[in-house]
């Protein structure tokens, strides 16, 4: 069915993707989920200026909308992003449902969803966040699916719970500074 890039990110998440963002255009030919920790109303904010910095449209996600390739989602604030297929299609459910480590919207849910779905390979990101939010997710997710594994390093992260966490389980990753984790998802999409 083809690619999916999936982020998560936590605390300094922001700034890493104004970084990360610029570096994806729509040569990529594929849809992009972040998951990123915020209060309710920011992510609508934070969609809007990245938008900004990107040829691919960047929105706050919509519940039931169909996924497009050469478009960025940002999971909505106070909600999880779960994916669902639907005929031949993907739709974007968001799910009140309560906080699993602590937070809402957790990228648990959405790496777990992806188990069910038709995407022949899956890029999961993990960038700087408190906690290890993602990890549970990507393990689960390895088991069902071919994903390729990107973490930031600790150099570059604000917080490097997270990124740390996924290294700390058994899963191949490639660990990259911010500044290259653009190309790296290039080269995993590619290869």
């Amino acid at each position: 069915m083809g690619k999916i890039v999936a982020i998560a990110c936590s605390t300094g998440g922001p700034k890493a993707l104004q970084k990360l963002i610029p570096s994806l255009n729509s040569g990529l030919n594929c849809p992009v989920l972040i998951v990123q920790h915020m209060p309710d109303g920011f992510t609508k904010t934070l969609s809007e200026r990245l938008d900004l910095l990107t040829d691919i449209p960047v929105t706050e996600a919509v519940d039931g909308e169909t996924i497009q390739n050469n478009h960025i989602y940002i999971a909505k604030a106070g909600f999880h992003l779960k994916v669902r297929p639907f005929r031949k299609e993907h739709k974007i459910v968001l799910y009140d449902g309560e906080p699993r480590e602590g937070v809402k919207p957790c990228a648990n849910y959405m790496y777990e969803s992806l188990a069910d779905c038709n995407y022949d390979e899956i890029v999961c990101v993990v960038l700087t966040g408190m906690g290890s939010d993602g990890t549970d997710g990507i393990v689960y997710l390895k088991d069902k699916k071919n994903i390729k594994v990107i973490v930031q390093d600790k150099d570059t992260s604000v917080v490097f719970g997270m990124p740390g966490s996924v290294l700390k389980k058994d899963i191949i990753c490639t660990v990259s500074k911010i500044e290259d984790i653009g190309k790296e998802i290039i080269k995993q999409l590619e290869g």
